[in-house]
């Protein structure tokens, strides 16, 4: 089992070398790290759970002109090529397919335990301090603006409307961010996004009186 997280890690890590830094290696790291100590709660599959986190972004559709499939299929492909048996290889595949918060806009029937430790970790990156440097990092990475007061936030009802949206960083708290409280599956994964969450709160309330030279 060792052995092939090692290669696993390698292998992300050579992948993702170039990634923008909201979802590069380190980011894989810390939703790694977190699924493991969710998971020591909730006694999930070790390493569905260990290959889900290390390749759920592998080939984010953001980076990959909107590719659904290509994520999934690399992790495939590269689990294959390491020997892993193919029960695993076809619940990592699912995890990866179902996992993220655009997905969330659509019926699906697929869940696991070991998808929600890992969609709870990856959450969790995604809120609080590292969430917000996330946020502006990858708003600044597409060119938008922090936040414009005449831009209202949107209800996003589905997937589409929600992907294509250009909207100023500031408003992806209210359409995504603030959100992913209320969305966790696991005890652990709730307690620790309660605090983070608050921290948002008291982030945006400083935002506001910082923008109006308060």
């Amino acid at each position: 089992m060792q052995d092939h997280i090692l290669k696993t890690i390698d292998f992300v890590k050579q992948t993702l070398a170039h990634a923008e830094a909201g979802h590069d290696w380190f980011h894989i790291e810390r939703v790694f790290k977190t699924s493991q100590n969710i998971n020591q709660n909730e006694k999930g599959d070790e390493l569905v759970v260990a290959f889900a986190a290390l390749l759920h972004d592998i080939a984010d559709p953001k980076f990959n002109d909107g590719d659904e499939e290509l994520g999934p299929n690399v992790a495939e492909s590269f689990l294959k090529s390491i020997a892993v048996d193919e029960e695993t290889v076809e619940h990592v595949k699912l995890i990866i397919q179902n996992m993220s918060f655009k997905n969330s806009f659509d019926d699906t029937s697929f869940t696991s335990k070991e998808m929600q430790i890992v969609q709870d970790a990856d959450r969790l990156d995604a809120i609080g301090a590292i969430g917000i440097a996330r946020a502006f990092t990858y708003g600044g990475f597409k060119n938008r603006v922090l936040y414009d007061p005449a831009i209202l936030p949107e209800q996003h009802l589905t997937k589409e409307t929600y992907k294509n949206t250009t909207a100023p960083t500031i408003n992806h708290f209210y359409e995504k961010l603030l959100l992913l409280k209320d969305m966790m599956n696991t005890e652990a994964g709730k307690a620790i996004a309660q605090e983070r969450h608050d921290f948002m709160l008291l982030y945006l309330d400083h935002f506001y009186n910082e923008w109006e030279g308060n």
